[in-house]
């Protein structure tokens, strides 16, 4: 099962269209074009931690955990700024946000402004998920079970990794060089051609 089809299942696709006003079809267009950017900030935060993806779980539980999730699905309007504080971390400022968004624009024809406001909704689903499954703090020693779930979310991630990372490493490099970074400004430059 991809990660789409976990937030198309859970409900937060749905969820996000209403809250935003947007038709389903929308919404999940939208979501597809934000996640390998969110999932490449992902891999890059992990990476520039010592403690690799036993910092991602504490990482996961600092920035809310499985609750973010729940932010999402529940009845009360979506706190965004929640998601914003994940966009901070694995992005690190929001010039990568608003080129992250331009980049899904060009990609689906999705209005930018409107990809900036699913941005920050998109990165909670997918971190409230990644914490559910992966126990979500640092002392469980959920490496190994982020790795394979994240593996699993994208489909392969079996590829070992010269970045130490294992499954988790490889799929988040999105063209396998070992910098996920290039994969983000990779879609930023698609705008300036």
């Amino acid at each position: 099962m991809n990660i789409m089809d976990v937030l198309q299942q859970s409900g937060g696709i749905g969820t996000m269209a209403k809250e935003l006003g947007i038709n389903e079809g929308v919404a999940q267009a939208g979501a597809a074009a934000l996640l390998p950017a969110i999932l490449g900030g992902f891999k890059k935060t992990t990476q520039a931690q010592p403690s690799g993806l036993d910092g991602l779980g504490g990482l996961l539980g600092q920035l809310g955990g499985g609750g973010l999730l729940d932010s999402v699905l529940g009845t009360q309007p979506t706190p965004v700024e929640k998601g914003n504080e994940v966009l901070g971390q694995i992005f690190g400022s929001k010039e990568v946000s608003r080129t992250v968004a331009a980049g899904a624009e060009q990609q689906t024809g999705i209005s930018s402004d409107l990809l900036k406001k699913m941005l920050p909704v998109v990165a909670m689903m997918v971190t409230g998920y990644m914490a559910k499954q992966g126990g979500g703090s640092a002392d469980s020693g959920s490496g190994g079970g982020l790795g394979s779930l994240l593996g699993g979310l994208l489909g392969g991630g079996n590829k070992a990794s010269s970045g130490g990372l294992g499954g988790l490493g490889s799929l988040l490099d999105l063209n396998g060089d070992g910098n996920p970074l290039d994969d983000i400004i990779g879609m930023a430059g698609k705008l300036t051609r």
